[in-house]
C-alpha cells in the first residue's frame, strides 16, 4: 500500500487529516508487528496483551480500508495490509507462525514507508522500521507480562535497548547523510530537515538514557522512539526543500500562491537587474519585489511566452517576494558579489533565461556566464549564408534586413550583407514586393518586425519571397505572429530529441513551449546529434478539418491540433527545401 503520493489538495485541513491517518496507521501497525515478532520471548501472553493487540490490529485494519477512498491507495496493497495486521493477533497463541506473520507485516511496513527507495536506502529503511517495531514489542511485553514469565536470558533490557537504539541511530544517521541536506542550513530551516533531526536525535537520547538506566528505558524511552518513528514515516509526505541557491546559477523553483502551484525562474541570480519569469498559466496578477522595496507586476514581453518582471537584487543572500491578491510568499536567492551577463536582463533577457531553463530541467546547475545574444555561433553564421544563397536561387531581388545592436545581431547582419553583396542582392530597410524579409535580431525586435509585416501583407502584396527568421528565432510567439515563416535549421523538430525536449520543458514549466536557446542548453553533450545539413523549414499555422464520427482519416494525418512535443502548438514545422550544401 503506497502512501507516497500524499500531497497538496488545496485544503490544508484535508492534507493534515490525510497525513495523520497515514501516521496513525503505520504506528499502530508497527506496535502490532513488534509484539508478534517478540512473542516467543514470553511463555504465555496475558489476556490484556491479546486484547490490546487485537484492538490495535482492528483499528489499523479499519484505517487501511479507509485509506483506499481517502488516500487513493492501491486496493490490493490495502487488502494485504488488512489480512496481515489481523493475522498477527490471531496467531499470538502460536509463537512460531506468529513471528513469521509479524516479519511479513514489518516488511510491508518497510515498503509503505520506503516509498520506492532501493539498494542501500531500502536497507536503511528496513533497519529503522524493524528496530522501532522490535522496541515497541519489547515495551508491550515488558510492561504487561510478569517478569517470571519472560525468558530473561533473551529479554535483557539493558543490552537489547542499547542494540535497538544503536540500530535506530545508525540507520537515521545514514538517512540524514544520504538526504542531500544533512550538511547545510536546510537541515534546521526546513520541515524535512527538522524531521530528519528528530529521526536521529530522539533515538540517540533514548540510547544514551538506556546506558544509564536500562531498567526503565522502555517505560520512558518509548516516547522518543515513537516520535522518531512518526517523523521517519512522515518524511514521504513532507516536501523536500529546494536546493540552496548558488550565485550565478538561475533559480528554477515552485511556490504556492492562492492555492495554486506556480513554477518560476529567476535569472541570472546576480547582483543588480534580474528577470523573474512565470508561465502563461500562472495568470496576470503576479507582483514581484524584494523586502522593503516596491513590487513590480509581471507582464508579457514581445516575442516571449508567459510573464516577466524585472527586479533589482542586492549582493549576497536574500529573497524575492511574490504576491498575488492577499497571498504572499518568497523564494531564497544568493547572488554573490560578481556581475552577471549584461544581456541577461535587458531586451534579450528572456532568451537568455530560456537557455538557463533548458539546462536546469536536465538537473545541471551551471553558472550563467554568457547569453545567446552575446555572440554569433559558427553554425548559425553558416546557416545564414546558405539562407541568402537560397533566396538568390529562388530569384529574390533584395532582402529587407531586420537586425539589432546586440553582438550577435551586428555579426549576423554583417554575414547577410557580405553574402548578399556577392550574390548582387539589395539590402533594404523598407519592405518591397520583390524582397524577402530576413530577421536576425533578438526576439522582441523580430516580433515587432513580423507583426508589422503581417499587417502590411494584409493591405497589399509585400515580401513576395517570404518571411525568414534566423535559427535562434524559432519559438511559438514568433512563428504564430504571422501565417507562415521560414527558418534554416539543422534538425527536424519532429525527431526524437527535439520532441523529448519540448515535452520536458512543457512538463517542467507549466506548459512552456520550446526555444532554440533552451534546446541547445538542454542538449549539452548531445549537441552533435542534431548538427545535420541546413534545410529550410516552414512554420505554418494550420487547422485540420475534423472527420465525421467513425470516419477513418488518412494514415499519418493527426486529427487533433494539440500533440505532445510540438514545437509550435496548433502549427506545423516541416522542411520545404533539400539540404543546402552551398
Amino acid at each position: 500500500m503506497d502512501h507516497s503520493h500524499i500531497g497538496a489538495t488545496g485544503s490544508a485541513g484535508a492534507d493534515t487529516a490525510a497525513l495523520l491517518l497515514r501516521l496513525v496507521l503505520l504506528l499502530g501497525t508497527a506496535f502490532v508487528a513488534g509484539t508478534g515478532l517478540l512473542r516467543p520471548l514470553a511463555e504465555r501472553v496475558p489476556r490484556r496483551v491479546t486484547a490490546f493487540v487485537w484492538a490495535l490490529a482492528a483499528f489499523s485494519a479499519v484505517l487501511a480500508a479507509v485509506s483506499v477512498p481517502v488516500l487513493d491507495v492501491n486496493v490490493v496493497g490495502a487488502a494485504v495490509h488488512v489480512v496481515l495486521v489481523l493475522a498477527v493477533p490471531s496467531a499470538l497463541g502460536r509463537p512460531g507462525p506468529g513471528r513469521w506473520l509479524s516479519a511479513a507485516l514489518i516488511l510491508l511496513l518497510v515498503v509503505e514507508t520506503a516509498v520506492g527507495r532501493s539498494g542501500v536506502e531500502f536497507a536503511v529503511d528496513t533497519v529503522y522500521v524493524a528496530a522501532a517495531a522490535a522496541w515497541f514489542g519489547v515495551t508491550v511485553l515488558s510492561a504487561a507480562v510478569p517478569a517470571d514469565q519472560l525468558r530473561t536470558e533473551s529479554l535483557r533490557p539493558g543490552p537489547l535497548s542499547l542494540t535497538l537504539g544503536g540500530l535506530l541511530v545508525l540507520a537515521g544517521a545514514v538517512r540524514l547523510a544520504t538526504s542531500g541536506i544533512g550538511f547545510d542550513r536546510r537541515v534546521y530551516e526546513s520541515a524535512f530537515g527538522i524531521a530528519l533531526l528528530v529521526v536521529v536525535g530522539l533515538p540517540l537520547l533514548v540510547t544514551a538514557a538506556a546506558a544509564v538506566r536500562p531498567g526503565r528505558v522502555y517505560r520512558y524511552g518509548t516516547v522518543g522512539v515513537v516520535a522518531g518513528f512518526v517523523a521517519f514515516s512522515a518524511l514521504a509526505a513532507i516536501p523536500r526543500p529546494a536546493d540552496l541557491p548558488v550565485p550565478g546559477v538561475p533559480v528554477l523553483g515552485e511556490v504556492s500562491l492562492a492555492g495554486q502551484r506556480v513554477p518560476l525562474l529567476i535569472s541570472p541570480q546576480r547582483p543588480g537587474r534580474n528577470l523573474v519569469h512565470f508561465p502563461a498559466g500562472a495568470g496576470d496578477q503576479l507582483d514581484v519585489g524584494v523586502p522593503g522595496g516596491p513590487l513590480a507586476r509581471a507582464t508579457p514581453r514581445a516575442g516571449a511566452e508567459g510573464t516577466w518582471a524585472e527586479v533589482d537584487l542586492p549582493a549576497g543572500r536574500g529573497e524575492v517576494l511574490l504576491r498575488t491578491g492577499d497571498t504572499e510568499t518568497s523564494v531564497d536567492v544568493d547572488t554573490g558579489d560578481q556581475p552577471g551577463p549584461v544581456t541577461a536582463a535587458g531586451v534579450d533577457g528572456p532568451e537568455c533565461a530560456s537557455a538557463a531553463l533548458g539546462g536546469l530541467i536536465t538537473g545541471r546547475r551551471d553558472v550563467l556566464g554568457t547569453c545567446p545574444a552575446d555572440a554569433l555561433s559558427t553554425e548559425d553564421a553558416d546557416a545564414l549564408r546558405k539562407l541568402v544563397a537560397f533566396l538568390d536561387s529562388r530569384g529574390a531581388k533584395g532582402i529587407t534586413l531586420k537586425a539589432d545592436d546586440s553582438p550577435r545581431g551586428v555579426a549576423a547582419a554583417e554575414v547577410v550583407r557580405e553574402v548578399a553583396a556577392v550574390k548582387e542582392l539589395r539590402i533594404d530597410a523598407e519592405p518591397k514586393p520583390e524582397n524577402a524579409l530576413v530577421a536576425v535580431s533578438g526576439w522582441a525586435e523580430a516580433h515587432r518586425a513580423l507583426t508589422l509585416a503581417g499587417a502590411q501583407q494584409a493591405e497589399s502584396p509585400t515580401y513576395g519571397y517570404g518571411l525568414y527568421l534566423a535559427p535562434w528565432l524559432l519559438n511559438t510567439p514568433l512563428a504564430t505572429s504571422v501565417t507562415t515563416t521560414s527558418v534554416p535549421l539543422r534538425f527536424d523538430p519532429r525527431e526524437q530529441l527535439p520532441v523529448s525536449y519540448a515535452v520536458a520543458v512543457g512538463n517542467a514549466f507549466g506548459g512552456e513551449s520550446p526555444t532554440m536557446a533552451g534546446f541547445e542548453a538542454w542538449l549539452g553533450t548531445q549537441a552533435d546529434a542534431v548538427r545535420g545539413e541546413v534545410q529550410i523549414y516552414a512554420a505554418a499555422q494550420v487547422t485540420v478539418m475534423p472527420m465525421g464520427p467513425g470516419e477513418v482519416h488518412a494514415p499519418g494525418m493527426p486529427m487533433t491540433e494539440e500533440l505532445a512535443g510540438q514545437w509550435v502548438p496548433k502549427a506545423t514545422v516541416v522542411p520545404v527545401s533539400l539540404p543546402l550544401l552551398t
